[in-house]
């Protein structure tokens, strides 16, 4: 029977029952603000993040992108408020979900960064507030690599010749220096739909390009799908039991028409790739995914990773609950206004007993979604560890009183 955390979620993964629901989190928010504004509570003083998990009692969440990028025959310039902090020809750099390794996170400002290809520069510009750095959160992008036309072929040619370099070593080590305690999740690209709504045109510009330029925008979806089924081959090479999709789903914004034509058919074809890798598929899909529950189901993904249910968004946890039956996998389901002191605590230990017995002896992971934000009680957090220790699956029921 799994004894430990990374056990725990790997029985889970493979349907199978482990000793106890997984229960593990993200504090990396949490710990940033705390630590930036001074504010650390004495018991955590000089803890790293992961002594604070252990404190706590609650697995660590840890993402890793398991490649980086040899951007070939182009040149990368990046500003921070004005100031050139970084330029080099063919760089070699973790670019990931529109953002890379030289965007501030640590201080208030604009970072500028620029691509020059032979064929046209891009630009991107992400804006971080004081607030936003001692929150913790990242940087917002208020400037997307499509502006025109010409851009179009700018960022083609930056794709076509990029050079896909492996990282899974580092992939490997962090799985063992977290085995036991936490669980490693590599983060994939977002599937192409979602590259191009989020990173590449944003949302409004997006719904305008399907219409007044649609073999442009076909064009670079074919172009990214090309280049993930690639990556996805290449994957054959690390041997892991799980990988993931940041694609960030709102189902407002991918609305289930734009979803069943760009994303269902998309997801299928991945996961029968990764399904044959003996890999489980997640998505990250911290929106509101109510309209695509029934698209979600035949999507062939295995999870649902941080299913933000309501508050957060407008689907509770019943309704993804009875519509997936664990297909997908539900991971997350703890909305975080749980753990702010000013809703009543009582509301938590109701909710959470009704998850319990709601889900019964069927796998779940368990996590408060999206994250651990910097005014959410950690006692709260613990009184859950506390709860689910108490909760041994196939034993007879535990009733929980709360204080």
């Amino acid at each position: 029977m799994a004894t430990t955390v990374t056990e725990r979620v790997l029985r889970a993964l493979n349907g199978a029952t482990p000793d106890r629901i997984p229960f593990v989190v993200r504090l990396d928010v949490w710990y940033a603000c705390h630590r930036r504004a001074g504010t650390m509570p004495p018991e955590f003083h000089n803890m790293t993040l992961e002594e604070v998990h252990r404190a706590l009692g609650v697995g660590r969440q840890r993402f890793v992108v398991p490649f980086r990028w040899r951007l070939r025959h182009v040149e990368m310039m990046v500003t921070f408020n004005g100031d050139e902090i970084f330029r080099e020809y063919e760089p070699l750099v973790e670019l990931i979900s529109g953002t890379h390794d030289w965007v501030r996170t640590d201080q208030a400002g604009e970072t500028v960064t620029c691509y020059r290809t032979p064929v046209g520069a891009l630009r991107t510009r992400h804006n971080l507030s004081q607030l936003g750095v001692q929150s913790g959160t990242e940087p917002y992008m208020e400037e997307h690599f499509i502006k025109e036309d010409a851009d179009y072929r700018a960022l083609e040619y930056l794709w076509e010749h990029a050079e896909y370099v492996p990282m899974y070593d580092a992939v490997l080590q962090e799985q063992c220096r977290l085995e036991g305690p936490g669980f490693v999740i590599p983060l994939l690209p977002r599937i192409p739909f979602q590259q191009v709504l989020l990173e590449y045109l944003g949302e409004v510009p997006l719904f305008y390009a399907l219409y007044d330029s649609p073999s442009q925008v076909e064009r670079l979806l074919k172009l990214l799908d090309e280049q993930l089924m690639d990556i996805l081959h290449h994957l054959t090479e690390m041997p892991v039991p799980y990988v993931e999709f940041p694609d960030n789903l709102h189902g407002l914004m991918t609305n289930p028409s734009l979803f069943e034509k760009y994303c269902l058919p998309a997801y299928q074809r991945y996961c029968d790739v990764l399904h044959h890798q003996d890999k489980k598929v997640g998505s990250h899909t911290d929106g509101d995914v109510k309209p695509l529950l029934r698209l979600l189901k035949d999507s062939g993904l295995d999870v649902c990773e941080s299913f933000s249910p309501s508050p957060l968004t407008s689907c509770t946890f019943d309704e993804a609950w009875n519509a997936w039956q664990g297909k997908p996998m539900i991971w997350g389901g703890i909305p975080s206004p749980l753990l702010e002191e000013r809703t009543d605590e009582r509301m938590l230990h109701e909710y959470l007993e009704h998850l319990l017995a709601t889900v019964g002896q069927q796998p779940i992971i368990l996590s408060v979604v999206d994250m651990v934000m910097g005014h959410n009680s950690l006692e709260r957090i613990r009184a859950i560890a506390k709860r689910l220790e108490q909760h041994v699956l196939g034993a007879d029921e535990v009733t929980f009183i709360p204080p």
